[in-house]
This record gives C-alpha cells, sequence and structure tokens, in this order.
C-alpha cells in the first residue's frame, strides 16, 4: 500500500435536544448535525506491526495507544475483514491531533470515523454497510453520523440519519476556553431517571429559532466559564447566533461576515471555520 492520508472534521451540534431517558440508561436525541472545515487528520502508513504515532497541539491529552479509539476502530475493521476473508496489512497509524479533547465537537468520533475509512480501504471493503455502522455505533454513538460526513438530523442514540439536502454552509467561529467536560456528568447533571422523558423533538429541522441543546445548563453548572463564553459571542455586532455543541465546552458564534470579531479570552482556543 501507499502512505495516504484522510481529513477527520470537526462535529458541530446545531441543535441537541433530550427527549429522555431510556430504559437501557441512554438517552434518546434529536439533533442537527454539521461537519466543520477544521479538524484532525490521519496518514496510514505501511509498518511492520500496528502502531499509533500522535502529534499536534492537542496530543497530549490523548490516552495512551492502548486505550484510543484509533486502536478501537483497527480491532473493528479486523474482525469485519476476517469474517469476508480479507487480510489487513501492518498499518502505522499517524494522528495529527488539532482539536481540544472532551470538547463537544465530535474529536474522538471524527477520528474514529476516519480510522474506520482507512482500515476499511486498506482491507479493500469499499461500502459503509449496516456491518460498518454497527461496528461504529459500538465505538460511539456519534461514529456513524461522523462516516456521513455531510449535515445531518440525528435520532435515537446516535443510530437514526437523515442527510439534510441543500444544507446552506455558515461561517462559524469555534471556542474552547479549555476545560474539560465529562459527558456522562453532564447527562447525570439533567436528573432523568430510566423510562423519563424530558424535551420537545425539533419540529423544523431547517428553522433555528425552533433549535436549542439541552445539555447547555448543566454544562453551564460544571464549567461557569461555558457562560461566559456564551455572553461574549451572544453580545458581539455580526454574531447572529451563539449556542453550545453537543456536552461543551466549545462553543459557536455563528458570523454575519468575515470580519465579525468577538472579544475573547487570549488563553481559549478559537478557530475560525465554515460549518457544511
Amino acid at each position: 500500500m501507499q502512505p495516504f492520508s484522510l481529513f477527520a472534521p470537526a462535529k458541530v451540534n446545531l441543535a441537541l435536544h433530550v427527549l429522555g431517558r431510556r430504559q437501557d440508561g441512554y438517552h434518546n436525541l434529536d439533533s442537527i448535525v454539521a461537519f466543520a472545515s477544521v479538524g484532525d487528520r490521519l496518514t496510514f502508513a505501511p509498518s511492520g506491526s500496528f502502531s499509533i504515532t500522535v502529534d499536534g497541539p492537542f496530543a497530549a491529552a490523548l490516552p495512551q495507544a492502548g486505550d484510543n479509539i484509533i486502536a478501537r476502530s483497527w480491532a473493528a475493521v479486523q474482525a469485519i475483514a476476517t469474517k469476508r476473508g480479507r487480510d489487513i496489512p501492518p498499518v502505522c497509524v499517524h494522528l495529527e491531533k488539532n482539536l481540544p479533547v472532551a470538547s463537544g465537537i465530535g474529536g474522538g468520533s471524527a477520528n474514529a470515523a476516519a480510522a474506520l475509512r482507512g482500515f476499511l480501504r486498506i482491507a479493500g471493503i469499499a461500502e459503509i454497510d449496516d456491518e460498518v455502522t454497527a461496528a461504529g455505533l459500538s465505538i460511539g454513538a456519534d461514529v456513524p453520523v461522523c462516516l456521513t460526513g455531510v449535515a445531518c438530523r440525528m435520532q435515537g442514540v446516535g443510530e437514526r440519519i437523515s442527510p439534510l439536502e441543500g444544507f446552506t454552509p455558515l461561517r462559524a467561529i469555534l471556542v474552547n476556553p479549555l476545560v474539560e467536560v465529562s459527558t456522562p456528568s453532564v447527562f447525570k447533571g439533567l436528573g432523568l431517571e430510566n423510562g423519563q422523558s424530558y424535551g420537545a423533538a425539533i419540529t423544523d429541522a431547517r428553522d433555528p429559532s425552533h433549535w436549542r441543546n439541552d445539555l447547555a445548563a448543566p454544562a453551564i453548572a460544571r464549567a461557569p466559564v461555558i457562560g461566559e463564553v456564551l455572553q461574549r459571542l451572544s453580545s458581539t455586532p455580526g454574531i447572529t447566533r451563539a449556542f453550545m455543541s453537543g456536552s461543551g465546552a466549545t462553543c459557536v458564534g455563528l458570523l454575519a461576515d468575515d470580519d465579525v470579531t468577538p472579544d475573547l479570552d487570549p488563553r481559549w482556543w478559537s478557530m475560525r471555520t465554515v460549518l457544511g
């Protein structure tokens, strides 16, 4: 094989409605998802054995290689390939980690999706079929939507995905105050019992005035600086909407034009991007 690279774009939740908690403890969601023009990058190269190397501004925050989501993706594709009578030659995966870790923009899920695609390519498997999607879902709830790579409505625990035709790209700025927010702790902050309902579903997948993020309040309770980020974004002329993505702590400001410049703490991570 020849070395090749795949882009792993940040995933932004334009809306994240929590409908309730299921009897199995998982939460039913209704979400609008778009992908950014910024993200991580994975490079695949032949090697004597499977290995992972990492660099980039957020490399030090990742878990050890044995627990890495890329290693789990490798194991998943190995199992699929073996069932189909195919082999995967040893490969070294190099991750350029540009996105903050545990930041609500799907960095790990995007990496897993790119890793799955890369390993499938090496194994000579072209189609993202139900078995591949199920393998992605077993790695993380956001992995299946990251496998699509296009703006979608995502429902259930992440398994029901409907691409949004004609989605208009959006100028945006991503801002993270560099605090890690635990997704399980944020969901726990909703205080839902198994089987308990919560909010209403999205009524219009095209109208942002109908959208919300039900995880914002519990995330802000755990990391009040998120509220400060949102306040600075929402008070900036030319930012048409400010909201938190996923379970935080990354916040998003939609920009009327490229000249909009919010007043941000220089210690925060920020990046201009296009969503779509």
